[in-house]
């Protein structure tokens, strides 16, 4: 699955609580794979993947907007299911 297919998707808590959309993840960089860290969800996500109201420094992560991908149970193109305790911090 390419996170293109995953933008936009609705984000709920396994009880059907809606957190808002998918609008990013987070990643870190290793020598030999990419780990997924956590999703970005969120009116604020949005503005800062278009670069709106993100800080000027090189450190762009809002944390409050990111909900960390061990919460994560499942990701399809039908929307993505949390833990009903993850929400964005």
């Amino acid at each position: 699955m390419r996170l293109s297919e995953l933008l936009g998707a609705p984000v709920t808590t396994r009880s059907g609580a809606s957190l808002g959309r998918l609008r990013d993840i987070r990643a870190e960089i290793h020598p030999r794979h990419v780990a997924i860290t956590g999703i970005v969800v969120g009116q604020l996500g949005a503005l800062e993947r278009l670069g709106i109201g993100a800080p000027t420094t090189t450190v762009r992560i809002r944390t409050h907007d990111v909900i960390p991908w061990e919460q994560v149970v499942r990701a399809d193109r039908r929307g993505i299911v949390v833990e009903d305790d993850a929400y964005p911090r």
